[in-house]
């Protein structure tokens, strides 16, 4: 097994930036430049760019692509029209998820899958092994760069390195233009932080030159680079699914509050158990909570009833920079799923009350 840590194209500029790298998804990534609640609060209430050129992305062309992205994914993406990009997941055959992706319509016979980076080759055996039809597959994820840049100023600045009008690219849609001087370029009006902004997918060679532009352009508005850290409580904040933490290879997309993105109009793999899942009700469901006491709950510590009954377990923790308190996700027995039920977080020695929470938590 290789160990050996990739690098992201932008890795020395990261470090020259100052910022403090780890391992992450097999990769060397920027955590933080500064503090993660710095950097937190620049998103929410600015502008922050973020490199995740860790990302994967799979090409799927050709006639026959629709109907293999409709047989491996949970979501309907005939409906999904070009330019447009769908968010769906990957079941696997034991009623878990194989992994979380996007599905960008390039046109009819082209498509894009992003992945998560930590699955990139899991994803591509997996969409392999159903690739009956032999549908053209490439693997790009080594040679694109990806941006995040988010926040309420993100549109602003973005709009003075292109033509392409971004006030007029809605949610989950994406147009390719000139950006930055560079050619092809995937502008998307997505990201992982419910603060707006754009997703910006660029070739390696142009990378370089795309992220000093956006720096440079963003110099007015405050921008600053922004690290892993607060991507992470940015996403628990909107109560987005981390995969490995919130959705692995044994939650139903049902029971992590993924129904939206299962959709019984087609047959996709073990959609027959999942819809019977459906019928007969799932016995626990992914919730938010905000904590009441202090303290941070953190990945794998108990949920209790009053009762003190274990009803469930956290699956993601943080401090939230905006609330100033403790919130998380977690899985949690019915009925005590319902938004503003009372229930305690098991804390090393000590027991604190928490109230599930409708999302997002801001």
């Amino acid at each position: 097994m290789n160990t050996e840590l990739k690098t992201i194209a932008l890795n020395d500029t990261h470090i020259k930036m100052g910022a403090k790298m780890v391992p992450f998804a097999g990769y060397n990534m920027p955590v933080r430049y500064t503090s993660d609640i710095e950097e937190h609060n620049t998103v929410r209430n600015g502008v922050g760019i973020f490199d995740v050129s860790h990302m994967g992305e799979f090409i799927l062309e050709g006639p026959d692509a629709l109907d293999l992205i409709q047989r491996v994914t949970s979501n309907d993406a005939s409906k999904i029209v070009d330019n447009q990009a769908q968010y769906s997941c990957l079941p696997n055959e034991d009623g878990g998820v194989v992994d979380d992706l996007l599905v960008y319509r390039i046109s009819e016979s082209k498509y894009m899958l992003v992945v998560n980076a930590s699955n990139i080759e899991k994803d591509w055996n997996w969409i392999a092994k159903y690739n009956t039809k032999n549908v053209p597959m490439t693997n790009i994820s080594d040679d694109m760069s990806l941006f995040a840049v988010q926040g309420p100023k993100a549109t602003a600045v973005l709009q003075k390195l292109t033509d392409t009008n971004l006030s007029d690219i809605k949610f989950y849609r994406f147009d390719h233009g000139t950006f930055a001087g560079a050619k092809e370029v995937i502008l998307s009006a997505t990201g992982y932080t419910g603060a707006g902004g754009f997703e910006i997918y660029v070739n390696n060679k142009e990378a370089q030159k795309v992220f000093d532009a956006i720096i440079e352009a963003g110099a007015e508005e405050g921008i600053k680079p922004i690290g892993l850290g607060a991507r992470d409580t940015l996403r628990m904040e909107m109560g987005y699914c981390l995969y490995g933490n919130d959705i692995d290879d044994t939650t139903s997309p049902l029971e992590a509050g993924l129904g939206w993105i299962t959709k019984f109009t087609k047959e996709f793999t073990n959609s027959d158990n999942i819809k019977k899942q459906k019928e007969a009700g799932t016995t626990k469901r992914l919730v938010a909570f905000k904590m009441v006491d202090k303290g941070i709950p953190r990945q794998g510590y108990e949920i209790q009833n009053e009762a003190g009954e274990v009803i469930g377990k956290v699956t993601s923790g943080t401090m939230s920079p905006t609330l100033g308190i403790g919130i998380g996700l977690g899985y949690i027995d019915k009925p005590f799923d319902k938004s503003e039920t009372p229930i305690v977080i098991a804390i090393r020695n000590r027991v604190l009350k928490a109230l599930v929470h409708k999302l997002p938590l801001v």
